[in-house]
């Protein structure tokens, strides 16, 4: 996968990060990189955990507005 140097979305940031931990924990990786990939990850992190707050705060607002709805009967009934 490419780094996406951009926005990526939460799981795009996830896939990433699985593939820097494999390939630390490989250990085939010169230093100077194993430096760039742990910046890289804790960019990813940052970025998880921002995406997560957000999921959470609109997930918070939707059930807050579901408590303030109230319920109507649309039954109607014939006799």
């Amino acid at each position: 996968m490419e780094k996406d140097s951009g926005n990526p979305t939460f799981e795009n940031a996830i896939e990433r990060l699985e593939e820097i931990v494999t390939l630390m924990e490989e250990g085939n990786t010169p230093l100077a990189e194993l430096v760039d990939q742990f910046e890289e990850g804790t960019k990813l992190a940052k970025t998880c955990n921002e995406r997560l707050q957000e999921a959470e705060s609109r997930i918070a607002l939707v059930r807050k507005n579901q408590e303030n709805l109230s319920i109507e009967d649309f039954s109607t009934e014939e006799d």
